[in-house]
């Protein structure tokens, strides 16, 4: 059976459902039914990020020019759980969310050719992205992120989050063939290669990990009040030690362990 036929024929109705998960295996699009409920407001010490991935998706919902998006870094500050909150936050307005997975991006062309003609507002999101030496998946990528003797659809975009901020492995024998010319870089060929796909995104959103300050922050948020603040601290910093390192990822999981305990 086509994609177009999954797609169409026994398809998503995009007016009940506003996330979906691609499913390689069967070819079609899953419809989310139980939605990660988390606000933006739930997010902390990632304003700026917030900011301008909220500009983003309002300009691109007002149907102005919007870039795509790489949002990379430390792992467990939130990159994911943002463009979550972004659904709940727009879903209303018409912004609808598809997730797919990095080895399934040679079915992304055919996917956004369905979605095109659609009068809801499309962010493609592909969770932990990243590409190892000799994957040629990347190149469908490139292909929607900025066309090819096609232009991009106007109603889709791409939001990747990755731990890399160009997606690719990077080695130090990849800049031998680097050189200065009057005081410019020129890289070597193999570093265009690499930059050329993280290039594409118009968007970059850098997550960094969080001081100790931060990381309580978060914690007194998920816990409230308690009757021994201090405690709790010093349980969520252990915590946080055996897990190694902060993250709000670590004090959410720090919550789902010890609360009502405290």
């Amino acid at each position: 059976m086509s994609v177009e036929l999954i797609l169409q024929g026994g398809g998503i109705n995009w007016k009940k459902s506003v996330a979906a998960i691609w499913r390689a295996r069967s070819q079609r699009l899953r419809p989310v039914t139980r939605l990660d409920l988390v606000s933006l407001n739930d997010l902390l010490g990632i304003d700026r990020q917030k900011k301008l991935l909220v500009e983003n998706a309002e300009r691109f919902l007002s149907g102005k020019p919007a870039n795509n998006a790489l949002l990379w870094g430390a792992r467990g500050t939130g990159k994911s759980s943002i463009i979550k909150a972004l659904l709940n936050v727009y879903s209303d307005q018409g912004l609808r969310v598809i997730q797919i997975d990095k080895e399934d991006l040679l079915d992304l062309p055919e996917i956004v050719d369905e979605l095109i003609n659609e009068p809801y507002r499309f962010v493609v999101f592909c969770d932990d992205l990243s590409f190892d030496e000799g994957d040629a998946t990347y190149k469908a990528l490139k292909s929607i992120l900025e066309g090819s003797i096609e232009l991009p659809p106007e109603n889709v975009l791409i939001y990747a989050t990755s731990n890399r901020r160009h997606l690719m492995p990077e080695y130090m024998h990849d800049n031998v063939q680097s050189k200065v010319v009057e005081t410019e870089i020129h890289f070597a060929e193999a570093i265009e290669e690499k930059i050329s796909l993280s290039d594409r995104f118009g968007l970059w959103l850098s997550f960094y990990s969080i001081n100790q300050d931060q990381y309580l922050e978060i914690v007194d948020q998920l816990f409230g009040k308690v009757a021994d603040q201090r405690a709790l601290h010093a349980e969520a910093i252990r915590f946080a030690t055996s897990k190694g390192g902060r993250s709000g990822r670590a004090a959410r999981q720090f919550y789902n362990a010890f609360s009502g305990k405290l």
